[in-house]
């Protein structure tokens, strides 16, 4: 937060009204070195729970029964986690997210995990907003709820008015959570740092970094500040979209503990009863779920990583509202482009462009030799892909790295573990309203229309990547991104047209013009056919009219050069 060094740290003596605090590992080492006895209690209580679990894989494995028990047992380790507590639970969560940790039955059961827990009492709630906000509940709101609506590891939410009318979501940080969580937090960077070096490469490798990123985001969790300001960030991201809503924040009523928000009517997207009922189209509320996610990741950067059943509403009018700014994440400019082009070599089946990617992205360390992985993954993405794009799902994907991840050096980036849980719960929630939906239907459309308008550098330089093999121009590929793009009734070529004849015609497309020639007459012969075919593609797209608006607009920046590379186009246009 702002003003506040990384260095202070709230104690377990820390009231509801004090200010938050960040997270760091040394400051809370450093208390709790001087508290033996505190971390000492806990880890006992712990080392219990854990030993009961492991007792009882071990009678499995005596008895022969380990594969009969194995979803009894993934079931149990559930329980302990929400027995344990917040910590444990955000845990959980986040294990779910990591197939090169966790063995797939345990996956699955963990995935359940929803932060759903007994409310606390609800005089201590009420204290806790007065002590906040500094007035009296009757003062603040005209009428609140006698009980929570919603109960979770870090809080609960009650219904509200506002005298000045307004209905709202009060939501109250459970009581004397940062203590707990700090404790538990410095008891697993401690066992991180002693089991990493007992563990193989890709379970070992950054483990006490792992705890940390998990320790920052927890801590900005429980920031309800924090959380504000990301939801305002996440709606100025979505002030021209007018298929996504966010709550307003209401900060005269909202404080580090109590966050009071603009009340949200809407569906559960596991509600597919209440969405049919209310006659919205199941398809269309997937796309623009899946269309806002994606441009979470690949536009914007800033990214919903908790986008669980309870925090996503389909809104009568058909938008997509979404709730909770806790669990947010940032990425780089370079990671959004990599991204995109990961998932067009992938559809192509460009694996080793796909491994080096890997690399890029942090899946692999710079000093790994790829030459072995590349047939690993042709084969495991290839089984995954099946025969036709449609197979492919996310889900898949992960349950099939799981295995993979134990036979060579893959490890998930602590970042990229958020995305994974957002992009499999996304998922997840689509196929719940429609079992047959494939995302890659929708996300695939969205990367080439990305690709295609090429509105960075880089991306027109992730274009020509994709476009250009061993030095050949892939005809086939700009022909498919082009049908696919096309898919989706809101893409316009003409302005994708405009852009890409602007960059043929610049200083920085003189590579593309060069390459653009050889194409064109490569083995020794003029390519019509395969310009008349992308030519018919596109011609009902770009009407005359329009069509020579643009290329007056781009006059300005023809050369010399940008004329004589584009001749042999026109010359193979004008044989048809």
């Amino acid at each position: 937060m702002e003003g506040v060094s990384q260095h202070q740290l709230v104690y377990p003596t820390e009231q509801p009204s004090q200010p938050q605090r960040r997270y760091d590992a040394k400051a809370i080492a450093k208390y709790y070195r001087y508290r033996p006895w505190a971390a000492i209690w806990r880890t006992l209580t712990i080392i219990w729970f854990f030993s009961k679990f492991v007792l009882s894989l071990k009678w499995d494995e005596w008895s022969n029964q380990a594969e009969q028990n194995k979803f009894k047992r993934a079931s149990q380790l559930r329980q302990i986690l929400t027995d344990l507590g917040p910590t444990f639970i955000k845990v959980g969560q986040a294990l779910s997210t990591r197939p090169d940790l966790i063995r797939k039955d345990f996956l699955d059961e963990l995935i359940k995990l929803q932060d759903q827990l007994p409310p606390f009492d609800n005089a201590i709630a009420l204290s806790i907003i007065e002590a906040e906000l500094g007035r009296p509940v009757r003062e603040l709101f005209s009428q609140i709820s006698p009980a929570p609506v919603a109960a979770a590891s870090l809080g609960q939410v009650y219904r509200a008015f506002l005298h000045s009318g307004e209905e709202v979501a009060v939501k109250v940080q459970r009581p004397n959570l940062l203590p707990t969580l700090t404790l538990d937090l410095y008891l697993m960077r401690w066992a991180a740092g002693w089991l990493s070096p007992w563990l193989p490469l890709n379970l070992g490798h950054d483990l006490t970094l792992i705890v940390d990123e998990f320790g920052i985001k927890l801590f900005e969790e429980i920031d309800y500040v924090n959380e504000g300001r990301n939801a305002e960030k996440f709606a100025n991201n979505f002030r021209d979209d007018p298929t996504v809503k966010v709550p307003l924040i209401y900060w005269r009523y909202s404080g580090v503990h109590v966050l009071t928000l603009e009340w949200i009517h809407g569906f559960k997207l596991t509600d597919t009863a209440s969405i049919t009922a209310a006659g919205l189209d199941t398809d269309k509320v997937i796309q623009t779920g899946v269309t806002a996610g994606l441009r979470q990741l690949l536009e914007h950067g800033f990214f919903h990583a908790d986008p669980h059943p309870g925090n996503l509403f389909a809104l009568p009018d058909g938008r997509m509202a979404y709730i909770d700014f806790g669990m947010m994440d940032q990425l780089e400019q370079y990671t959004k482009e990599t991204i995109a082009s990961s998932v067009v070599h992938l559809i192509n089946k460009d694996y080793v462009e796909l491994a080096a990617n890997f690399v890029k992205l942090g899946f692999l360390t710079p000093d790994t030799d790829i030459r072995p992985i590349i047939p690993a993954l042709e084969t495991v993405l290839g089984e995954a892909m099946g025969e036709s794009v449609g197979n492919f799902n996310f889900k898949t994907i992960t349950d099939q790295f799981s295995e993979l991840m134990y036979d060579y050096p893959f490890r998930v980036p602590a970042k990229f573990a958020l995305i994974i849980r957002s992009l499999v719960t996304q998922e997840g929630l689509a196929l719940t309203l429609n079992p047959n939906f494939k995302i890659i239907e929708v996300s695939y459309p969205y990367v080439a229309r990305r690709l295609l308008t090429g509105e960075s550098p880089e991306m027109r330089r992730h274009l020509i990547e994709v476009l250009f093999k061993d030095g050949k121009f892939q005809w086939e590929r700009l022909e498919n991104m082009i049908a696919i793009a096309r898919s989706d009734e809101k893409f316009d070529l003409l302005p994708t047209a405009q852009l890409g004849l602007q960059y043929l015609l610049s200083d920085e497309g003189k590579f593309l013009r060069r390459q653009l020639v050889l194409a064109l007459t490569e083995d020794n012969r003029l390519h019509t056919q395969e310009v008349q075919r992308i030519w018919n593609l596109v011609k009902d797209d770009l009407q005359p009219g329009r069509l020579f608006n643009v290329a007056l607009s781009s006059l300005s920046e023809i050369s010399t050069e940008g004329i004589a590379a584009i001749l042999p186009l026109a010359t193979a246009l004008k044989t048809k």
